[in-house]
């Protein structure tokens, strides 16, 4: 049975091509391993290829395709000009999402998700702005004018909105797909996005309801390694979207020189039918 997943990477290395990762890395990463059998949600059944040691093994076949399903979307999302929330408020994945997701200019969640972050975003944004005028506050000085007392609360409630906010600081618009590393831990981020139509990509462990997840990724959702795995793939996709959509601007841009340089060398006008009709005339009368 152990030799079932090695089998399995041998045959679909080929996948991760274009994303730039192979299959011995997820076995490496333990991106395989699920929870004890007796904790597991019998709607992940069809992701699971056995149970070894009292420990469920998900299926690398289907975790192969579907993160390559998952990458595909955030490509296109990309290449379009879509935006990402990653969440990670798990200690696991705090490190890995902030990191990864700042890399690429997305907005990330690692502390506790409050409530209303996508439903009442209006409200979360006026907190946001409340933490950027802070900051200003402090930066141009305009802080140490006020009492010292005054301050002090001040400075305490701009580390508090700091730690909650910092991630979505520059999120001016709803996100355009929430990437979750825990469907349990992150389940009112899921709940939100699905309220508003956010297509949500999420890594699904055996003990969670993969139906609330539009990209579901079945794979170990505890070890740090699989989970900064799998965020910097999904980073990796998001990044060739970026790329794809420069490589169309420039091509769209070199066509459009193209057809000016062209029209300014060929360019002339038909003539009209009236014309036409006066120039045949003219013709008859000199013959």
């Amino acid at each position: 049975m152990a030799d079932q997943p090695n089998r399995q990477a041998q045959q679909h290395e080929e996948v991760f091509e274009d994303e730039g990762i192979s299959m011995k890395q997820l076995l490496e990463a333990g991106v395989h391993f699920g929870h004890q059998t007796r904790r597991w949600n019998p709607k992940m059944a069809k992701y699971i290829f056995n149970e070894r040691n009292g420990i469920y093994i998900l299926d690398l076949k289907k975790t192969v395709r579907m993160i390559h399903e998952a990458c595909e979307f955030v490509k296109n999302l990309s290449a379009s000009g879509g935006k990402i929330l990653f969440v990670g408020t798990k200690r696991q994945a705090q490190e890995s999402v902030a990191e990864i997701s700042s890399n690429i200019s997305c907005y990330h969640v690692t502390h506790r998700w409050l409530g209303g972050m996508l439903t009442n975003y209006k409200t979360i944004r006026s907190r946001v702005n409340r933490l950027i005028e802070l900051d200003r506050m402090r930066e141009d000085g305009s802080l140490s004018f006020l009492p010292k007392k005054e301050q002090i609360v001040l400075m305490k409630v701009r580390e508090r909105l700091n730690k909650y906010l910092a991630g979505i600081r520059e999120m001016d618009r709803l996100p355009d797909a929430l990437f979750v590393t825990d469907v349990r831990k992150e389940r009112i981020a899921v709940e939100e996005a699905n309220k508003l139509g956010i297509p949500v990509i999420a890594i699904v462990d055996t003990n969670c309801d993969p139906d609330p997840i539009d990209y579901v990724i079945p794979a170990n959702d505890d070890a740090i390694r699989a989970v900064r795995l799998i965020s910097e793939l999904i980073a990796n996709a998001y990044i060739q979207g970026q790329k794809l959509a420069q490589e169309r601007a420039e091509g769209a841009e070199g066509e459009m020189q193209i057809q000016a340089s062209s029209g300014g060398a060929h360019s002339f006008d038909l003539p009209s039918g009236q014309e036409y009709e006066d120039f045949q005339e003219d013709e008859e009368d000199n013959v």
